[in-house]
C-alpha cells in the first residue's frame, strides 16, 4: 500500500485520428517498384525496398541500377503482391470524395482527405504542400480518373506531421513523373508508370496492368512513424459504500481501441487531486487491481491513470465517487454511487 501527495500526473493528449483511413496495400507494401508487364531501367537508379514483376518476366537495367531489397520476378510472391495491388487500387478508387479540386496542384496546400478533379487528371507544377495539421495519421488520397503528370523539378512537400506512407495517388491510366521532380507517396497506376531522369520518389511506384520505366532515379519505400494505440480506462470498486478500515478492492480496466492489441503498462490509483492510494501493473486481461483499507470516512473522488512505456497511449478514467461511511449503511442509508462522467 502507498499513500503520498504532491505528485502531479500528466497524461499526454492523444492526437485526433485521421478521418480517412489509409489504403491497405497488403503484401504490395513490401515493394518500392511493382509492375505487370516489364520493368525497364536506364542509368544508376537506386530502388530501396522490394522490386517485383508479375506476370511479366522482363526486368532490365539492373545493373547499372541497384535494388536494396528482395527481387521477385514471375513468382508466387510477386503474383500475390499484384493481387493485393489490384485490391488496393479498387479500394482507393471507391473512397468517397471529400472535395473536387483543380487539376493543377502546384502552389496549393491540401489537408487530409480524398480528392478528385473536374477533368479526372492531376498535375503538379512547382510545389504542392500536404499539411498533416499535427496528425501523423493524416491520410491524403488523390484520385485521378486518367493521368497524373508532374512537371520538371516539381515537388510534393509534407508539413506538420504528414507522412509519405499515408499519401496515395490513384491513377486511372498512367503516371508520368517529370525530370528531377520529387514525389512523396504511393502511386497506384492502373496501366503504366514512367519515372523520367533524376526523379526522387519517397514512396512506391506500383503499376497494376502495364510497365514501370525508370531512368537514373531514387525510389525509397517509406515507413510510417507509428502513432500510439489509443486506450480507454475505467474504474470500479468491490463495494460502495464501504466502511473505514474495511478492505476495499479497486479495479481499473484498460481497453485498446485497436482490435487484437493488448495494453501493457502501470495503473496509478489516485484519491482527489494528487494523493496516490497505490499502483499496480496491468495484467494480461487488461486489469489492474489493488486492495486498500486506508480511506477515511468521507467522499472520495478516485481516478485511475494508465501509464504505458510502449506503443499504447496513456489514458485516465472518469472520476469514481467512493463513499466511506462512518456508520453502517443500514443505519445511514446509501447515497447515489458510482462513476461520474
Amino acid at each position: 500500500m502507498c499513500a503520498s501527495s504532491g505528485l502531479a500526473i500528466v497524461i499526454s493528449p492523444m492526437s485526433a485520428s485521421a478521418a480517412t483511413a489509409p489504403v491497405s496495400l497488403g503484401s504490395a507494401a513490401n515493394f518500392a517498384a511493382l509492375a505487370a508487364a516489364t520493368i525497364t531501367n536506364t542509368g544508376s537508379t537506386t530502388v530501396t525496398g522490394g522490386l517485383g514483376l508479375s506476370p511479366g518476366t522482363s526486368v532490365t537495367g539492373f545493373p547499372p541500377g541497384a535494388v536494396n531489397g528482395d527481387v521477385h520476378v514471375a513468382d508466387a510472391v510477386a503474383a500475390t503482391a499484384k493481387t493485393d495491388l489490384a485490391a488496393a487500387y479498387e479500394e482507393a478508387a471507391a473512397r468517397p470524395t471529400t472535395a473536387t479540386i483543380p487539376v493543377e496542384l502546384g502552389g496549393t496546400t491540401e489537408t487530409a482527405g480524398v480528392y478528385d478533379s473536374p477533368a479526372g487528371t492531376f498535375g503538379i507544377t512547382g510545389t504542392v504542400t500536404l499539411d498533416g495539421e499535427g496528425d501523423p495519421n493524416a491520410v491524403f488520397i488523390f484520385k485521378a480518373a486518367s493521368t497524373l503528370i508532374t512537371a520538371s523539378a516539381s515537388t510534393v512537400r509534407l508539413v506538420n506531421g504528414a507522412q509519405s506512407c499515408n499519401v496515395f495517388w490513384q491513377v486511372g491510366s498512367s503516371a508520368t513523373l517529370g525530370t528531377y521532380s520529387t514525389l512523396r507517396g504511393n502511386v497506384l497506376a492502373l496501366a503504366s508508370a514512367t519515372v523520367t531522369t533524376g526523379v526522387t520518389v519517397d514512396g512506391r511506384i506500383l503499376a497494376r496492368n502495364a510497365a514501370v520505366t525508370l531512368d537514373t532515379d531514387t525510389i525509397a519505400r517509406p515507413t510510417c512513424a507509428q502513432a500510439p494505440i489509443r486506450t480507454t480506462t475505467s474504474l470500479a470498486s468491490s463495494v460502495n459504500p464501504s466502511l473505514p478500515g474495511a478492505p476495499l478492492t479497486l479495479t481499473a480496466t484498460v481497453v485498446a481501441q485497436t482490435d487484437g492489441a493488448h495494453p501493457v503498462g502501470l495503473v496509478v490509483f489516485v484519491d482527489g487531486q494528487d494523493t496516490i492510494v497505490d499502483y499496480a501493473p496491468l495484467d494480461s486481461t487488461g486489469h489492474a487491481t489493488i486492495t486498500t483499507s486506508t480511506l477515511p470516512a468521507g467522499i472520495h473522488w478516485l481516478t485511475a491513470y494508465f501509464l504505458s512505456p510502449t506503443q499504447f497511449s496513456n489514458s485516465v478514467s472518469s472520476d469514481y465517487v467512493q463513499f466511506v461511511l462512518a456508520v453502517h449503511p443500514a443505519v445511514a442509508g446509501p447515497p447515489a454511487l458510482g462513476p461520474v462522467s
